[in-house]
C-alpha cells in the first residue's frame, strides 16, 4: 500500500462537529477515488454525539429521546465525544473488497498501540473492535445481591441494562469484570474506497454509553485506557502512538481482492461495498 497521509482535523477546544467531519470524509473519499490524493487518515475528536449505523434497532437508541445521527456505515449505535480519538482512514482497496481484512488491519494497529501504552488487548470472536477480556463468568462478582445463576444478563436476550440501575450500566463493566470494548470499528466501502473507521476511548466520560446499548451488545460494556491503566491517558498522548502503528500496518499491508467463487460474483460483488462492522 502507498504512503499514508495523516490529517489532524481538530482536538479539544477545536473538536470537529460530526456532520462537518462527515462532509470532509465525502470530499476526501471523492478525491481518493479519482486518485487526486494518496490514502489519507483523518484524525480528530468530536463534541458529544450519538451515531447509529444501518443495523441499529429502535430498542438500542437512547430511552430519553436524545438526538441520534443516522449514518451510512456498518454496525449499530455508538457514542463519540471528548476524550475519544476518532480515525477515518480513507483508503483505496482492490476489488472485490475484502471488508473483514480491512477491519482486522485496523484492529491490529490499535492492539499494538495499546500494548505500547501498557495495556494488553485482544479481539473477541464474532465481535469487531478491540477488547479487554473479563473474568470467566463463574468468577465474576455477584451483582446487586443476585447469584450468578439468576443474573438476567445470562438468560434474557432482551435484558436492557439501562433499566436495571447503575451497577448494570455499560460503563461499569470493569467493576463487574465483564468483557469490555476499548475501541469500536464501523466502516463503509464505496467504489472500492473506505470511509468511517474507528474510535478509541482514551479518557472519555464513559457514562455517555449508559443511555444506549453500545454496538447493540447487551452482555458486555465499555472501558477506556485511563480506566484500565489507572491514570489519565489523554488523546494527545495516544495520538502519535496510534499514528505510528497505523502507518506500520497500513503501509506494509498488501491488500488482495476478496476471493469470489466461480458463478457467485454477480450475487456477491455488491456485498463488500456495503458491509461494515461495529
Amino acid at each position: 500500500m502507498s504512503e499514508l497521509r495523516f490529517v489532524h482535523l481538530g482536538f479539544g477546544a477545536d473538536a470537529v462537529e460530526y456532520q462537518e467531519a462527515w462532509q470532509e470524509q465525502r470530499r476526501v473519499h471523492a478525491a481518493r477515488f479519482a486518485d487526486e490524493i494518496p490514502d489519507t487518515c483523518l484524525l480528530l475528536e468530536h463534541p458529544a454525539v450519538y451515531t447509529a449505523g444501518r443495523r441499529t434497532e429502535d430498542s438500542e437508541r437512547p430511552l430519553d429521546g436524545t438526538p441520534v445521527v443516522d449514518v451510512d456505515r456498518g454496525g449499530k449505535i455508538t457514542w463519540h465525544g471528548p476524550g475519544q480519538l476518532v480515525g477515518y482512514p480513507i483508503l483505496k482497496l482492490p476489488r472485490p473488497v475484502d471488508v473483514i481484512a480491512h477491519v482486522r488491519r485496523l484492529e491490529e494497529a490499535l492492539i499494538r498501540a495499546c500494548a505500547e501504552l501498557g495495556l494488553e488487548t485482544t479481539r473477541v470472536e464474532g465481535r469487531s473492535g478491540v477488547w479487554v477480556l473479563g473474568d470467566p463468568v463463574e468468577q465474576r462478582p455477584a451483582i446487586g445481591g443476585l447469584s450468578l445463576d439468576f443474573d438476567p444478563r445470562l438468560t434474557d436476550e432482551e435484558f436492557d441494562p439501562r433499566l436495571n440501575g447503575p451497577e448494570y450500566a455499560p460503563s461499569n463493566a470493569g467493576q463487574r469484570r465483564e468483557d469490555r470494548k476499548l475501541a469500536a470499528i464501523g466502516i463503509r466501502i464505496a467504489k472500492g474506497v473506505t470511509m468511517h473507521g474507528f474510535s478509541l476511548n482514551c479518557d472519555p466520560d464513559n457514562t455517555w454509553f449508559d443511555r444506549i446499548v453500545p454496538c447493540g451488545i447487551r452482555d458486555a460494556g465499555v472501558t477506556s485506557l485511563s480506566n484500565e491503566l489507572g491514570r489519565r491517558v489523554s488523546v494527545a498522548e495516544v495520538l502519535p502512538v496510534v499514528e505510528k502503528h497505523l502507518r506500520e500496518i497500513l503501509e506494509s499491508a498488501e491488500p488482495r481482492p476478496r476471493p469470489v467463487e466461480a458463478g457467485a460474483a454477480s450475487g456477491t460483488a455488491g456485498v463488500a461495498e456495503a458491509a461494515g462492522a461495529s
